[in-house]
């Protein structure tokens, strides 16, 4: 895995990808602020999405503390996002 640092959470995806319009959504919902990089706009947003996860899947999701996501379900990216801080757990 490759180490990257943010002080956000940072979404590699598509506009055309389901998944991703799904973790987006999330992420929205939550309030969560994050960096959104679309892997056709940006030049080398594949490469880095690619580097970080390993895979050609998206979305990729980083988190500030390192950890990511490769096409995580809503309820995994949400236990995350709580386990880390990010958001406050819901009852």
């Amino acid at each position: 895995m490759a180490e990257t640092t943010s002080e956000t959470v940072t979404m590699f995806g598509a506009d055309w990808c389901r998944d991703c319009r799904r973790s987006k959504a999330l992420l929205d919902r939550l309030g969560v602020e994050y960096d959104y990089v679309d892997v056709e706009a940006v030049e080398d947003g594949a490469s880095r999405a690619q580097a970080i996860s390993g895979r050609q899947n998206i979305p990729v999701v980083v988190l500030p503390n390192g950890t990511h996501f490769v096409e995580p379900s809503d309820a995994e990216l949400q236990a995350e996002l709580v386990s880390s801080g990010i958001v406050a757990a819901t009852d």
